[in-house]
């Protein structure tokens, strides 16, 4: 009886544990296709977001770039709607090239060097000068000019400042033995140095606007105006 028991114990505990096996084998297999479920699951969704970003950020460029041809469509329109005034551009390059010219002409005049020449308009010039860089000395006149050779008028002190510039001489310095007619808005003057070493004839010219000029100084062998 006792060997019969035992053998059935035996079996019982034998077909127990291969129960349990099968059990843990299913469990097991369970768990294991979860798991493949959940990682299928979740791929599967971040791969359709991923593609549904990509979808909307192609559509988003797409919108960008229509909207940016849309813009510069209007501003090409407004670019060639404005005329080209030919006639606008030709003054603007005569207006550049007079004022190239001009800069040119200025330069050229204060490099200009004296021009001295021997003789003049008498046997009593020694030399005679005339000089490009020379310019009206300025006025403080206004409205049409007539000329004045009054020793009081500011037209007589501005043929003054204007002889002194030319021939170097100071104010304190010069002394003017003659001052007269030269022509329409023109004038002569002869002076001299307080020594009488220094003899000129000077000749000046109204600018309008802008005071007297000089434009020509002959040096003299001697004051042919002394009293």
């Amino acid at each position: 009886m006792k060997n019969d028991f035992d053998e059935f114990n035996d079996r019982s505990r034998s077909e127990q544990r291969a129960k349990r096996r099968k059990t843990n084998i299913i469990l097991n297999s369970l768990i294991i296709a979860v798991l493949i479920l959940i990682i299928i699951v979740a791929v599967s969704i971040f791969s359709s977001g991923d593609k549904e970003q990509v979808k909307t950020d192609d559509k988003t460029v797409e919108k960008s770039e229509k909207m940016s041809k849309i813009q510069e469509k209007p501003n090409e329109k407004a670019e060639n709607k404005q005329p080209k005034n030919k006639d606008n551009e030709k003054v603007d390059e005569e207006e550049i090239n007079n004022n190239e010219e001009t800069t040119e002409t200025d330069a050229e005049t204060e490099d200009s060097e004296p021009v001295i020449t021997e003789g003049g308009s008498s046997p009593n010039v020694k030399n005679t000068v005339i000089n490009p860089a020379w310019k009206p000395v300025g006025t403080d006149q206004t409205g049409e000019h007539t000329t004045v050779f009054n020793k009081d008028s500011a037209d007589w002190s501005e043929m003054e400042n204007a002889i002194s510039y030319a021939t170097g001489l100071s104010h304190d310095n010069m002394t003017i033995w003659f001052l007269g007619n030269g022509g329409e808005n023109k004038a002569i003057g002869t002076v001299t140095s307080k020594d009488n070493q220094q003899v000129y004839r000077v000749y000046i010219e109204w600018v309008d606007g802008q005071g007297w000029k000089p434009t020509k100084v002959e040096e003299l062998y001697e004051n042919d105006k002394g009293r």
